[in-house]
């Protein structure tokens, strides 16, 4: 399970889903964190340090070509939850049409790695897991808002058969 954040976290999760900071957010975050995968030899990034974070091994949908994405990654079990806010853009992730289109991926947390196979959420289940995501950001619901009419994906990560 997630620990909760800390009040330092709690306040840096405040300020991200300014929409202000979260423009810029979407621009940088993603190049910061590669960098920071690459000098850390791809033990952290910057953005652990707020959100539980993971790297998930994707195939890109129109190239084929694999795709890493450091990504939010909320525990539920041994299942992870995604949420493809995209900072409330109005556009998915590339991620979400990578699986979309390929679902089976790589998941690469806490010193692990391991075969997943993703879906994307509906009904009863996407409340659940967005209830369970926006316990530990609530920074989601404004997302949510920026993105409207545009619905943001819920993927559920299942382990797959090693």
């Amino acid at each position: 399970m997630n620990r909760p954040p800390n009040a330092l976290q709690r306040f840096f999760l405040y300020i991200f889903a300014l929409k202000p900071v979260s423009v810029i957010l979407s621009h940088i975050l993603q190049p910061a964190d590669e960098i920071a995968l690459f000098i850390t030899r791809g033990k952290h990034t910057i953005a652990e340090l707020v959100l539980p974070t993971i790297e998930v091994d994707t195939i890109g949908a129109r190239t084929g070509q694999p795709r890493t994405h450091p990504l939010g990654g909320f525990l539920d079990g041994d299942k992870y939850i995604l949420i493809g806010s995209n900072f409330g853009g109005k556009h998915h992730p590339a991620w979400v049409h990578n699986l979309r289109a390929h679902p089976e991926c790589v998941v690469h947390a806490h010193g692990r790695s391991q075969k997943y196979l993703a879906r994307e959420t509906d009904g009863e289940e996407r409340t659940r897991c967005w209830n369970l995501a926006l316990e530990y950001y609530k920074g989601y619901a404004a997302y949510e808002k920026r993105a409207a009419p545009r619905r943001i994906a819920v993927f559920v990560l299942e382990p797959g058969r090693e």
